[in-house]
């Protein structure tokens, strides 16, 4: 099986031809993630969840994952089911991009994500835990931060460019949101009682 049809194949990705670009996409839901070689579009919609888009900035290898850490109290210095999971979902991506051929050395990111759309079940808010920690993950992988657009009270549409690593972001400011919290309670109660295993946990 090549390294192409490996990535496509990961999570079995929701995919749409978006009339405004004009091209195939591919839609990721909480818990999924997808690899692609240049020239493909990752679309994805962020809540309370974080998206993390890494690239390998010399090879045009690019990869999203789009990840929801379950409440829990992250406060000591041992990780928690949390941060397991958040560090498996960013492991898949990494991993897969270098098994793919790409230099770890020439990975960068952009994050986005971890709004204000969860706090009235929590202590602190998810967004915001979810937040600190992709940034804190990445600083220790040494991958660099090149852009990023987190926090604030408002949803996120994400469009990720694998060939040149185009990031837009659109706030939904206007549209109800009431299917993206429903939809990130139901996944972090989820969470919550699961730990992370050998298959990623998809968003049903």
């Amino acid at each position: 099986m090549s390294s192409e049809h490996t990535a496509e194949v990961e999570l079995a990705p929701n995919r749409y031809y978006d009339r405004h670009f004009k091209r195939e996409a591919i839609k990721l839901l909480p818990g999924e993630y997808y690899i692609a070689r240049p020239g493909k579009l990752i679309v994805t919609v962020l809540g309370s969840c974080v998206a993390a888009c890494i690239r390998d900035r010399n090879l045009g290898l690019g990869g999203m994952n789009h990840f929801l850490l379950p409440a829990g109290d992250s406060s000591g210095v041992q990780w928690t089911e949390s941060g397991r999971y958040g560090a498996y979902a960013m492991e898949l991506v990494i991993n897969q991009l270098i098994k793919m051929g790409a230099n770890r050395a020439h990975l960068e990111a952009k994050v986005f994500g971890g709004a204000n759309v969860l706090s009235s079940i929590t202590q602190q808010s998810v967004g915001h835990k979810n937040a600190e920690f992709v940034l804190n993950y990445l600083e220790a992988e040494n991958i660099p931060v090149i852009a990023s657009d987190l926090l604030t009270p408002y949803p996120r549409k994400v469009y990720f460019f694998t060939e040149n690593g185009q990031v837009l972001v659109k706030k939904l400011k206007k549209q109800h949101n009431d299917t993206i919290r429903d939809r990130e309670e139901r996944y972090l109660r989820r969470l919550d009682t699961e730990l992370p295993h050998g298959d990623v946990e998809l968003f049903e």
